[in-house]
C-alpha cells in the first residue's frame, strides 16, 4: 500500500504523513464557539475530521483527537473587538452564561451524534484552562513578545516578525500574508489606541464592568483572547509540537496564525507540523451570512424548517452529500443536489444491504475473470484514493460503479458465481470497512432503532422496578400492552428482560 500524503496549508502542498512519534497521532481542531447552535458551516469541518480520525485509526495508528470547545466568549479580532457572545447571548436569553453554555454544549453533542461522528478523546473547554492560558501569556510578556495597556495584554506581532523572520517562521507564514500589507490594510477597531500596532493582538482583555465573564489575571479582572485558548490547550494535551492542527480555512487568519506566533514563541518550535484546512461551503452559490437569510442551523436542516429548505434532510444525506466532494474544494448546498444526494445514499445503501447477504462459499476459484480482476482494481483503489489526501469523492465514485455489479448478481442477471469467493468475500469487507467504519455511515432507520432500545429499556426498567415492589399489576400492563403492539417481552435468567419484535 502506497503512503499516506496529505496537503500541508503551511508549506502549500502534499507531503507524505510521518507521525512525530511512529505508531501514534496527536490532532487538534477548533471546536465550536457555543454561544449559539451549530449550523450547516459547521457541519462540514467536524465531518471531515471525523473521517481523517477514523481513517487514522483504520490505518492502525492509536490517536488522540482533541476538539476543544469555546466557552469563555469569543474574541473578534475584527470589528467586535470586546465582545463576548456568551455574555451577549446570556443577557438575551435570561441565563446563566454557563447555562446557556452547556444549553448549546449539549446541542453541539445532539448533532454531532445524528451525524454518526465519533467522539474525541478529549474535548477540553477554554473555561477550564484559564490558568494554562496566564501561564503562557506570562511567560510571552518574559520573553519579550507581548506588554501589557491598561490591564489588557497584546502580542507585538512586529518584533515576533523581526525576530522569527530569521529563522524562517514569519508572521503570515501559513496565511501567506505579508505584514507591511497587513498593517496598511487593518481596520480601525475599538481600543486601537492601546495597541503598539495595528496588526498587534490581544492575549487578554481587561473587562468592562458590564462583561460578566470575567477572571482575576495578574492584570486585574478580564477574560482571554480567542488566540491563546487553542494554544493552551493544544501544548497541554499534545505537547509542544504534535502532528495534526485541522479546522476550516476560514480560520487560516487570524486565528491559527496567531497559533502559531504564540507557540513558537513560547515553545521555539512550530506547534504542529501538518495543517490541514477544509474549503468553504456556500448555499446556492452565496456565502452563508445573516445579511443573506441564508445562515441554517443543523436542527433545522433536519426538519426543513428553514425557508431556503424545499424538505427535511436526514444527517447521513447531509454526511454522504459532504463526502462527494474533496475537502478541499468548495462545496455549495441546494435543494436540487441534497435531493440528488438522498436518492445516490439510497441507492448505494440498498446495494451495500444486499452485498453483505451474498453468501461466497458456493462461488468457484476463478469466477468470470474479467469481471473479478474489475471488482479487484475498483475495490483496491479505495484505499489508494484515501491515501492521497483523504479523497473521499472518488472513493464513492468507485463504489458507484460497483452497484450496478451488485445489483445484477443480487437480480440474477449476473451468475452468482461470476466472482470468485476470494473477491466477493473482500468486496464484502471492504464495502463495510469503508462504508460503516471509514465514511460512518448507516442506515436511515439506525437512529429509529437506538431510539426504540433507550424506551424499551426504560420500560424495562420501569418493570423490574414494579416486580421489586410487587407491584405486579403495572409489571403485567407493561407486559401486556407491549404484546398488544407485537412486542415480546422475556424473562431471563438473574432477573434480566430482553425483547422481541413479531
Amino acid at each position: 500500500m502506497s503512503q499516506l500524503k496529505v496537503h500541508n496549508s503551511l508549506t502549500r502542498q502534499k507531503e507524505v504523513f510521518e507521525p512525530i512519534v511512529p505508531g501514534y497521532v496527536g490532532m487538534y481542531v477548533c471546536g465550536p464557539t457555543v454561544s449559539g447552535e451549530s449550523h450547516l458551516g459547521h457541519a462540514r469541518p467536524f465531518i471531515t475530521f471525523d473521517i481523517v480520525y477514523r481513517y487514522l485509526l483504520h490505518l492502525g495508528y492509536r490517536v488522540r483527537y482533541v476538539r476543544n470547545i469555546t466557552d469563555a466568549g469569543h474574541f473578534e479580532e475584527e470589528g467586535r473587538e470586546a465582545e463576548d457572545k456568551i455574555s451577549k447571548k446570556a443577557v438575551i436569553e435570561k441565563m446563566e452564561p454557563m447555562e446557556l453554555v452547556q444549553k448549546y454544549t449539549n446541542l453541539f453533542h445532539w448533532a454531532m451524534q445524528e451525524f454518526n461522528n465519533l467522539p474525541p478523546s478529549i474535548e477540553p473547554t477554554a473555561t477550564g484552562h484559564i490558568v494554562e492560558q496566564i501561564v503562557m501569556i506570562e511567560k510571552i510578556i518574559a520573553d519579550g513578545y507581548a506588554y501589557v495597556a491598561n490591564g489588557s495584554v497584546y502580542f507585538d506581532v512586529e518584533k515576533y516578525n523581526t525576530d522569527f523572520s530569521a529563522q524562517g517562521k514569519p508572521y503570515g507564514m501559513l496565511s501567506g500574508r505579508v505584514l507591511e500589507d497587513m498593517l496598511e490594510t487593518t481596520r480601525e477597531l475599538d481600543n486601537q489606541e492601546e495597541k503598539r500596532n495595528k496588526a498587534d493582538f490581544a492575549l487578554w482583555k481587561n473587562a468592562p464592568p458590564e462583561h460578566i465573564m470575567r477572571w482575576q489575571s495578574p492584570w486585574g479582572e478580564g477574560f482571554p483572547g480567542w488566540h491563546i485558548e487553542c494554544s493552551a490547550m493544544s501544548n497541554k494535551y499534545l505537547g509542544s509540537q504534535f502532528d495534526i492542527h485541522g479546522g476550516g480555512m476560514d480560520l487560516q487568519f487570524p486565528h491559527h496564525e496567531c497559533e502559531i506566533a504564540q507557540s513558537t514563541v513560547c515553545n521555539h518550535v512550530t506547534p504542529a507540523r501538518y495543517w490541514l484546512h477544509n474549503n468553504m461551503i456556500t448555499i446556492n452559490g452565496r456565502k452563508m451570512g445573516k445579511s443573506y437569510n441564508n445562515v441554517i442551523k443543523l436542527s433545522e436542516l433536519f426538519t426543513g424548517s428553514h425557508p431556503l429548505l424545499e424538505q427535511a434532510y436526514h444527517p447521513m444525506t447531509i454526511r454522504f452529500f459532504i463526502l462527494q466532494t474533496h475537502y478541499r474544494s468548495t462545496l455549495d448546498f441546494g435543494n436540487e443536489a441534497l435531493k440528488a444526494a438522498e436518492k445516490g445514499l439510497k441507492r448505494l445503501w440498498e446495494a451495500y444491504e444486499a452485498l453483505q447477504k451474498f453468501d461466497a462459499s458456493g462461488n468457484n476459484a476463478t469466477g468470470d475473470a474479467e469481471l473479478d480482476a474489475k471488482v479487484r482494481k475498483l475495490v483496491e483503489q479505495f484505499e489508494e484514493f484515501m491515501q492521497d489526501d483523504f479523497n473521499t469523492a472518488k472513493v464513492l465514485a468507485n463504489m458507484f460503479e460497483l452497484v450496478p455489479v451488485i445489483n445484477g448478481i443480487k437480480d440474477k442477471h449476473i451468475a452468482d458465481h461470476a466472482l470468485s469467493a476470494e473477491t466477493l468475500r473482500y468486496l464484502q469487507t471492504q464495502m463495510k470497512a469503508f462504508v460503516e467504519d471509514i465514511f460512518g455511515l448507516k442506515g436511515e432507520n439506525a437512529n429509529n432503532s437506538d431510539k426504540l432500545n433507550g424506551v424499551m429499556q426504560l420500560l424495562i426498567n420501569i418493570r423490574k422496578e414494579a416486580k421489586v415492589k410487587k407491584d405486579y399489576m403495572t409489571s403485567d400492563k407493561i407486559r401486556n400492552e407491549l404484546l398488544a403492539l407485537g412486542i415480546h417481552l422475556k424473562d431471563e435468567k438473574g432477573g434480566e428482560m430482553s425483547y422481541t419484535l413479531d
